[in-house]
Order: C-alpha cells, then structure tokens, then sequence
C-alpha cells in the first residue's frame, strides 16, 4: 500500500480532519449526554479538530492510509447505566461517520445531477475524499479489536470472564498494529477496510444514480 503524494493528500485532508474530529466529538457528546464530565472536563466537546487530532496518528493515516485521532476518556462509574452507556458512546463515533457519509454523498449526486460537480473537478474530488474516508472510518472502527469502538460488545460480552477481559484489551492493540504494520509491509489486506469501504461507497452513489 503506498503512500499519497502531495496532491492527493490536499484532496485527503478535508475529510481526514472532518471525518475523525466529528467522530470523536460523537464520542465526546454521547459520553455527556449519559452522565459522565469527563470529556466536558477535557474539552472534547468541540468541534475544534486540535482538540482530536492525535499528530503520531495523523501523519500515519496522510503516509500509509491507517491512523487514528485522540480517544475519548471516559469514567464508567459516571455513567447512568454503564453497561448500555459503554455501547452507546462507542457506537457513536461510528454511526457518525456513516451519516456524514450519507449526507455528503446525498449532496453531491444532487451536485452531481445538476451538473455543478463531477469526479474530476476538485471540488468533487475533495467530496469524494470526505465520503468514502468517513465510510473507511465507520468500518475500520467497527473491528472487534480492542481500542477500536467494535471491540467494546466484545469486551462487554466477557466482562465476566475478568482474566480474559484483561487479556483481550491488554493485547488488543498489539494485534491492531501488527495487522496494520503487516498490511503495509506486505501489501495484503489483513484488514478488510478497502474492500467494504468502496463497496459502501460506490454502492449509496449508485443507489442515488452516481456511478464513478
């Protein structure tokens, strides 16, 4: 998997700083909305892209197309009813991105239609970008691999188990970065991102008569 060049990456970043700072707003929002102040605390409840933008997995997800922003902190004990409230917040970043997807490609088949954009202008090039990053945002989230919000109804369903539990979130995120490092190194998809995030992608513009 390469790197993108200079001017792809001026067509990139709109929708990486929109699509991760909505989302861990979401995240942000949620966790407020169900009772803890954590992220209140911490300013996350903003749509300030400083305040969410993690530089190390910023720089990773511009160079190799994998990368991350800041997690939401937040305290269960805080939370009005912690076992649903945990799904909720990690649901929320996720669904997020989907709907930013959706609104974005619902807006530019109506460009699209009009004749006011295509996909070799840039300003449809830059839309592009934004949906199909929010979709690849939506699945790479949805990976039941702990930190990933997916891996939270893993996590919930052996929390009875604590050994395991502990074991599953300890080394979660070494699984996470060998899949990604192998992904890179060796050009294969371990992760199945592309794949669904093109099919997500080109399928809602086709359900909207856009076909690219």
């Amino acid at each position: 998997m390469e790197g993108l060049n200079l001017t792809q990456t001026l067509r990139f970043l709109p929708g990486v700083i929109i699509g991760l700072t909505v989302h861990e707003f979401s995240h942000a929002w949620v966790s407020h909305l169900c009772g803890d102040p954590t992220s209140r605390d911490q300013g996350r409840i903003t749509l300030n892209p400083l305040k969410h933008i993690d530089p190390l997995g910023f720089i990773m997800l511009l160079a190799v197309g994998f990368g991350w922003a800041k997690p939401v902190q937040f305290n269960e004990q805080n939370l009005r009813n912690p076992k649903t409230d945990v799904l909720k917040i990690a649901v929320a970043g996720p669904l997020s991105n989907a709907i930013m997807a959706m609104a974005g490609s619902v807006i530019f088949a109506l460009l699209y239609n009009t004749g006011s954009i295509s996909q070799y202008t840039l300003a449809g090039q830059i839309f592009l970008y934004g949906i199909f990053i929010n979709w690849g945002l939506l699945v790479f989230n949805l990976i039941p691999i702990p930190p990933l919000d997916g891996s939270h109804l893993l996590l919930s369903f052996f929390r009875k188990y604590p050994s395991f539990h502990e074991a599953l979130y300890k080394y979660g995120t070494m699984v996470l970065l060998a899949l990604i490092v192998g992904s890179v190194l060796f050009d294969i998809a371990l992760l199945p991102i592309w794949p669904v995030m093109n099919f997500l992608g080109r399928g809602f513009l086709s359900m909207l008569g856009v076909y690219i």
